[in-house]
């Protein structure tokens, strides 16, 4: 199998420049290129966005630059159009039709060589799957708990139709809950993507996604959050050199 990690990117962000903002003296988008990097299961390497900074920051890590039009890089753009274009430009510039693809987010340090590695192993080992995905647990917002403001009279209401049953305040009660990680998704482009609807709003990972459950996954959009990063690579001992 043909497998490749697609790093993707883009300059416009609330958060100016946050994909190669330091951290532990590496611009952030650095630790999920080389999670990727020191994979050996992966053969290809590629990196989208419209910036040339992040576009050149990959390059220097051995990503090969496919140029994101700015239509795709909008705060309305859809991830999968990114992916799919960057699907285009690889056979377009190199003749190269991956199997399966790693997406890597930029602005996500929480990733592991070693969860890469697993991803790989699942989806060789069932070519039914359509994905492999981190999620984590999360009891503290879990949709029995989520509340909307009701447009008619104002008040707060259940964000869902709980059918009227007796649903406990206690978090331990309640069914267990997990929310679908952007640190990366290994992707196996014969049943996903541009194959089979799964479920949305991330219904291009296809109608099998196997759960690789992780602790916790940091995304970055604040400055706050790069302190996290810092002591999420300082628990890991994550260092690449």
């Amino acid at each position: 199998m043909k497998i490749a990690a697609l790093l993707t990117g883009k300059g416009n962000n609330t958060l100016r420049d946050k994909n190669v903002l330091p951290i532990r003296g590496h611009p952030l988008m650095y630790y999920p290129a080389m999670a990727a990097r020191r994979c050996a299961q992966v053969d290809a390497f590629y990196a989208s966005s419209d910036s040339p900074v992040i576009l050149d920051t990959a390059a220097a890590l051995g990503y090969r630059r496919i140029v994101r039009p700015p239509a795709l890089c909008q705060p309305e753009s859809r991830h999968v159009d990114a992916i799919t274009h960057a699907l285009d430009e690889m056979l377009r510039l190199d003749g190269y039709v991956p199997d399966i693809l790693v997406v890597l987010l930029a602005n996500n340090i929480s990733i592991k060589t070693g969860w890469i590695d697993e991803s790989l192993t699942r989806l060789a080992a069932d070519p039914a799957l359509s994905a492999v995905v981190p999620v984590y647990e999360d009891q503290d917002h879990h949709p029995f708990r989520a509340k909307r403001i009701d447009a008619g009279d104002g008040t707060v209401r259940a964000f869902l139709d709980l059918g009227g049953k007796n649903i406990s305040t206690n978090r331990q009660d309640l069914p267990d809950c997990y929310y679908l990680c952007h640190n990366f998704w290994s992707l196996n482009l014969h049943r996903s993507v541009r194959h089979g609807a799964g479920d949305p709003p991330w219904s291009f990972m296809g109608p099998r996604v196997s759960p690789l459950v992780v602790e916790e996954s940091i995304d970055v959009h604040l400055q706050r959050d790069l302190l996290l990063c810092e002591d999420w690579l300082a628990r890991h001992g994550i260092a690449y050199e």
